[in-house]
């Protein structure tokens, strides 16, 4: 059995992953509590020891899938946006190895949710895979070979930050055109606040007025889903994967988004790159992160 963590911006997840990717037990607590004046790893150790003590549990390591961009061969938070206080710089592995006397493994939070999706999730048995996350932001990650793609630090896959538009919207990230500027969730809303003048919308608003027939939503509906089309029919081509997978709140709405993104990336596409080619939403939901990180520390065990 392997401990698995998940840390997140306000929560930590904690549990228990085995061989074959079955989930055992799981627990969630919140991290900033206090707004961050308890260290956040501090939290995190805290509640790891809790539930290996409420579960009577013997592991024999540690998966850590955790926020922020992640040197997984030192396993160590190397960029944040800045938003945790004392994360950025956090030696994981080397602190989780020296408090709990286990070998610990380290990777991105959005590399984690693929890596779990490909190895007991929607894309099981699936050697080359993508995964576009829509939310707030756009976060992703790349399986090629059955094994997440981490370039050469482990920080590949942040498919939201690649020029969609050149000199197009700024971007958090400092850039100008990117994929996330339209792709994401907020993008969706922004086109329908413009599209309307009306200030209060979110993007669930959005799609119950779509699919009550609303003509201007659906419009804004069209537009977004073929910025996010253009992005991932870039992608294809350079990865050739066997499926891209859709994740966020929106990847539910099969009608409004999934069918015709499909539909939009497939007709993009040069003909060989589509077939068999798969776009589909993401199933284990908010167990990826914690049944990828037990899978990444399976991988780089059996490699050592």
């Amino acid at each position: 059995m392997i401990l698995a963590i998940d840390i997140g911006g306000t929560s930590v997840k904690t549990g228990l992953v085995d061989e074959s990717g079955l989930l055992h037990a799981k627990h969630e607590a919140d991290v900033c509590f206090d707004g961050y004046r308890t260290p956040i790893l501090d939290t995190v150790i805290r509640e790891a020891h809790a539930f290996l003590r409420r579960e009577n549990a013997k592991v024999s390591g540690i998966g850590i899938s955790a926020t922020g961009q992640v040197d997984d061969t030192l396993g160590v938070v190397i960029g944040t946006n800045g938003s945790i206080p004392g994360y950025e710089g956090a030696a994981l592995k080397e602190v989780f190895e020296r408090e709990f006397a286990l070998e610990t493994h380290v990777l991105n939070d959005a590399n984690a949710a693929v890596l779990g999706e490909a190895f007991a999730g929607r894309a099981i048995g699936l050697s080359n895979v993508l995964m576009v996350t829509l939310g707030t932001g756009v976060g992703g990650g790349i399986v090629l070979g059955g094994r997440i793609y981490g370039g050469t630090r482990g920080i590949a896959g942040e498919l939201g930050h690649f020029p969609l538009y050149a000199d197009g919207l700024p971007c958090p990230c400092g850039g100008r055109g990117c994929f996330e500027a339209y792709a994401s969730t907020s993008a969706l809303v922004r086109l329908a606040k413009e599209a309307t003048g009306e200030d209060k919308l979110t993007g669930r608003i959005v799609f119950s007025r779509a699919q009550a027939g609303d003509a201007a939503m659906l419009r804004v509906l069209d537009r977004w889903i073929g910025d996010i089309a253009a992005g991932l029919s870039g992608l294809v081509h350079i990865f050739n994967p066997q499926m891209i997978l859709i994740g966020g709140g929106v990847s539910a709405q099969e009608e409004l988004l999934i069918k015709p993104l499909k539909k939009r990336v497939l007709q993009t596409v040069m003909p060989r790159f589509g077939e068999g080619l798969r776009v589909e939403s993401a199933s284990l939901g908010n167990d990826a992160g914690l049944i990828g990180a037990a899978k990444f520390f399976l991988d780089r065990t059996a490699a050592s």
